[in-house]
């Protein structure tokens, strides 16, 4: 059963793209239809999302406050050390015992290929966008027809609502 999906943000949530001006990042661009499927669909089938990205955003976290996003880690490198912390956090909280079988994970490039592989070890779920690296279509489980930030997100969404 899955509990919690982990997103990887750029390339994923958005087009990959990043807009900068003089004084840094300007915008980034978010399918609506992915925060749709964040913020109404995902709490009906109990599933937790987290972000876990190594870049850091103001603008980020703006998006995850409109989708009631609370676990959101940015400027980690380490992206399955603070995956497996997360998880033991809510183990001890609510005295579970998930594990990366639990988890969903959708990204597309090589800083996510480490955590694919243990959740993927794990029998947990892979899914990335149709524009993900080779090395990353090939670990996945699912490949959306969509790419980064063009509804893919809510489509791997949609795939694990059939898939429970």
């Amino acid at each position: 059963m899955i509990k919690f999906l982990v997103l990887d943000v750029d390339g994923t949530l958005t087009d990959g793209k990043i807009y900068m001006s003089n004084n840094g990042e300007l915008f980034k661009a978010f399918d609506v239809k992915d925060g749709c499927g964040i913020k109404d669909i995902l709490p009906t089938l109990g599933i937790t999302p987290i972000i876990i990205t190594a870049r850091e955003s103001k603008i980020l976290e703006n998006r995850c406050f409109e989708l009631n996003i609370e676990e959101l880690y940015q400027n980690t490198s380490h992206k399955l050390e603070t995956l497996k912390n997360v998880i033991e956090k809510y183990n001890n909280e609510q005295k579970t015992n998930y594990t990366l079988e639990n988890v969903a994970y959708m990204g597309d490039d090589r800083n996510d290929i480490p955590v694919m592989q243990e959740i993927k070890k794990q029998n947990g779920s892979i899914g990335c966008p149709s524009n993900a690296i080779k090395e990353v279509l090939e670990l996945a489980d699912y490949v959306s027809e969509k790419t980064g930030g063009n509804g893919a997100v809510r489509d791997f969404i949609e795939y694990l609502e059939k898939n429970r």
